[in-house]
Formats: C-alpha cells, sequence, structure tokens
C-alpha cells in the first residue's frame, strides 16, 4: 500500500531508521531515486533506502551540477521521495549552500523534510561532479567547521562527510581530511572518485572503525564493482546516483525520436508501463477508497492495434 496512505507509518524518525540499516550485517545499498515514481519503483524491487543525488535532481530540471539550486529545491524533491516511498534517504547536501550557518540551516530543513543522512563534500563554489577534473578544494579546516555545525544542528539525521581530494591530494591527502572531518564529528566518510579496487581497500584500511560510502557511478573514475564487493573492501554503504535518470532519459529519447519519426508512439508501446501497473504502483484504487466521493476508476481495455488507414 503507498506510504501516504498506509496504516503502517513508520514512527521513527528518518535518521534513527537510517542508523538502523548502517547496523545491519550486509551492506547497505542505496539506488539514486530523481523522483517519487523512481522512489515507488526502488522500493517495489525491495531496498530499504534511497539516495537522491544533486547531479541527477539537478539534471532532471535541466540544469548542470554547479550548486546553483537552493535548499528548499531540494527540499521538495526529499519531501516527494520520502512522501511516495516512506523510506529513509540519505540526500547529496553539495558544499553546504554556503559557510556554517547555511550548513546547519540545511540540515534543519532537510531533516524536517524527513531525511535520514546527508553529506557535505569539501570543494569550493562553483563545485563540480566528483568524477570531473579541476575540482577547487575547500581548506580542510574549513571543511571540519562546517562538518562540527552540521553535527551541531542535526537531531537524529546522519552526517556523511565527503572528500574530493583523492584526484588532487592523492590517498594520504584524502585521509588526512577524513580523519579531521571525524574527529569533527562527521559519522561516516565518503571518499570520492577513488579510481582502483587497492585505492578503496587501503582508504578502508586506514580507517580502522569509521563507516565508509563508496559511490558506484556510471561514465567516471571509479571501476564497476558489486556491492558485496564494496562491502569486502570494508564499506558499509552504497550508492548508485545517477543510474535511475540515465535509464529514464535514454528511454525517453528514443521515445521522442519515434515519435518524431514516425508520427506517433505506437511503436513504442511495448516499452511503456501499462496504465494497469502505474495505477497500481502509485495505489490509485487505496486513494479513491479514502474518499466515497470518488467513483473507482475501471481501467479501459487495452487497445494497442492501429485501425488500418
Amino acid at each position: 500500500m503507498p506510504y501516504l496512505v498506509a496504516n503502517d507509518l513508520p514512527r521513527e524518525s528518518a535518521g534513527r531508521r537510517f542508523r538502523a540499516l548502517l547496523a545491519q550485517p550486509e551492506i547497505l545499498q542505496l539506488p539514486g531515486a530523481h523522483n517519487g515514481m523512481a522512489a515507488l519503483q526502488a522500493r517495489a524491487a525491495g531496498f530499504q533506502g534511497l539516495y537522491l543525488s544533486g547531479a541527477a535532481m539537478t539534471a532532471s530540471m535541466g540544469l548542470p551540477d554547479l550548486g546553483v539550486i537552493t535548499v528548499d529545491e531540494v527540499a521538495f524533491f526529499v519531501r516527494q521521495i520520502v512522501r511516495s516511498s516512506g523510506l529513509p534517504v540519505l540526500v547529496d547536501g553539495d558544499t553546504g549552500y554556503g559557510e556554517a550557518l547555511n550548513v546547519m540551516h540545511m540540515v534543519r530543513t532537510f531533516e524536517d523534510a524527513g531525511a535520514g543522512a546527508v553529506h557535505l563534500e569539501d570543494q569550493l563554489l562553483p563545485k563540480k561532479c566528483g568524477h570531473l577534473n579541476d575540482k577547487k578544494l575547500a581548506d580542510a579546516r574549513d571543511m571540519a567547521a562546517k562538518v562540527t555545525a552540521a553535527k551541531k544542528a542535526s537531531r537524529d539525521i546522519v552526517i556523511i562527510a565527503r572528500t574530493d581530494a583523492a584526484a588532487s591530494e592523492g590517498l594520504d591527502g584524502a585521509v588526512a581530511r577524513a580523519q579531521l572531518y571525524v574527529e569533527a564529528g562527521a559519522d561516516a566518510i565518503f571518499p570520492e572518485a577513488l579510481n582502483t579496487r587497492e585505492m578503496f581497500t587501503a582508504f578502508a584500511q586506514r580507517m580502522p572503525g569509521v563507516k565508509l560510502l563508496a559511490n558506484m557511478t556510471e561514465f567516471g573514475k571509479t571501476p564497476f564493482f558489486t556491492a558485496s564487493e564494496f562491502q569486502d573492501m570494508g564499506y558499509r554503504m552504497v550508492i548508485w546516483p545517477v543510474s535511475s535518470l540515465r535509464v529514464a532519459n535514454k528511454a525517453q529519447a528514443d521515445l521522442y525520436a519515434s515519435i518524431a519519426r514516425d508520427g506517433g508512439a505506437h511503436n513504442m508501446v511495448d516499452r511503456m508501463q501499462t496504465r494497469s501497473e502505474l495505477y497500481e504502483l502509485i495505489g490509485l484504487h487505496d486513494y479513491e477508497a479514502l474518499d466515497a466521493s470518488i467513483v473507482q476508476t475501471v481501467v479501459p481495455d487495452v487497445m494497442l492495434q492501429r485501425e488500418p488507414s
């Protein structure tokens, strides 16, 4: 049953539920969900938590991932994903939208919106995707101050510090920053854009007892690893940040090309989610049952054949 009309709504905060997932023996798998529909589909596939990527979110808005959106715009996405799925969500907090006070505002806003965790990165604006070149890093002490501010503002939400230092400062620099961020209060560390199994393993070995997040993005610097492989390397969480958007965008591009070429979408019907499948996923009849004034929808008979010209 959809989260909004369910009778068994979670009574614990999203932060506490996220921490409980982290305490499980298996690595926490967090697929990216760039909107409420993607969140419903991920939940239907059996996932217990989700990730909201800044890159996927801004791309869905037709914008690049350069830190140009606002806290309130992100909170809108958080609310729709939480409302639709009921799952605890890890949110990409970029650079915190400013300095310490801005970071505290971000944390409170995201937690109020229902986020279970947030990660904060040590780049300077305009920030870039972690797998791109020439990222500008903040002073490590300034980033540590942001982590402390985030932790102070949090109630239950999990604070994850991301470091992009491996590309410019090497593994030693990334580890040194991560250790400083843990001392500042980070609950977990996200080393971005590591590019070999050896780097992932070495980083984990040098951060004993610290919960670590791995990023399994496509078309980046990291080779493909499975969730179990990341777990064997010492990681407690893994995200697939933009995968859902990439697949959806490719499918939409094929659809529009088909309409332009064929004068209609009739040749794409076999690749579409049916009306019945959509209504079942969003729980249309459950919503109708809550309001006796709404006559239950009858799904029309499917007509897939074109009439002869």
